[in-house]
């Protein structure tokens, strides 16, 4: 590969590339379609200046870094950290910058940074935000980027997620991504069983009256995992059977549902104000 470790080696100067044929390039824009690729390299692709800037100063392991002139002069400030991290650098034509790009107007910033190994994320987690089958990147990632304002650092995604590495996912998350902490499930029974195992009591999220409010559930102590199904039918069946418990967010007027965004925002608001109250009543 194009990306391998190149450890204690830092270029002196960016190579550069003025064709859209560098197999290079190639290499990089493979990863911005198919989740699939990026799983097998490990690897996946952020873009604009802040993003990247962002992942510098989170630690993230940056492979590679692309930049064009014009980009190096208008975001220099953003860039630099980058370049610092960077294992490789690549000045590249104007031209080029399209092929690395899932937006219309791109900043021409681009580095490919390789995904952390997650294995025991939810080891010591209090409070964990389980996402079932949720499939729009733009929810997914706007998901993110609530949880951690919110302080809700550790997600589970079970089924058929989108994928946190595309480059949506990675947009509306503000670089969540790349600081939260992430397990993965293929079932709601194999997710489950872990959180219980670790002392997480799962709660169920549904549009039913009859469930629980979630103003009633005691987040100020013990250790929660809140549900969260998708935008259209909510949490299968087969999740809410291995949640302990069915909870709800009080609704008024007509709107049967909140979607999967709007939903996830209150029920993490509601487990940092039950953080709160713990810290203040063992402060």
């Amino acid at each position: 590969t194009f990306f391998a470790v190149r450890r204690g080696r830092k270029p002196m100067k960016a190579e550069r590339i003025t064709s859209r044929k560098s197999p290079v390039v190639r290499d990089a824009a493979s990863l911005l379609q198919k989740a699939e690729k990026r799983s097998e390299a490990g690897l996946f692709i952020a873009e604009g200046a802040r993003l990247c800037a962002d992942a510098a100063k989170s630690g993230a392991e940056i492979a590679a870094c692309f930049y064009t002139e014009a980009a190096a002069e208008k975001y220099g400030a953003y860039l630099r950290p980058v370049l610092h991290a960077a294992e490789r650098a690549y000045c590249i034509e104007a031209h080029i910058a399209p092929l690395l790009s899932d937006t219309k107007n791109p900043q021409g910033i681009f580095c490919v940074c390789r995904m952390k190994r997650r294995t025991g994320a939810l080891e010591a987690a209090r409070r964990v935000l389980v996402l079932e089958n949720v499939q729009d990147p733009s929810n997914v990632g706007t998901i993110l980027r609530t949880a951690e304002a919110l302080g809700v650092l550790h997600i589970a995604l079970v089924g058929a997620c989108c994928d946190i590495f595309s480059p949506k996912v990675l947009r509306g998350s503000m670089g969540a991504v790349l600081r939260l902490g992430f397990e993965q499930y293929e079932s709601a029974l194999q997710c489950a069983a872990a959180l219980n195992e670790r002392g997480l009591r799962s709660l169920a999220a549904v549009p039913d009256s009859a469930a629980a409010p979630i103003t009633s559930i005691p987040f100020e102590a013990g250790r929660w995992a809140v549900w969260i199904g998708t935008e259209g039918n909510g949490l299968t069946q087969e999740a809410i059977a291995a949640c302990a418990e069915r909870i709800t967010i009080p609704m008024r007027g007509r709107a049967e549902s909140f979607n999967a965004s709007t939903a996830a925002a209150i029920v993490l608001w509601e487990m940092m104000r039950g953080a709160e109250k713990g810290e203040q009543a063992d402060g």
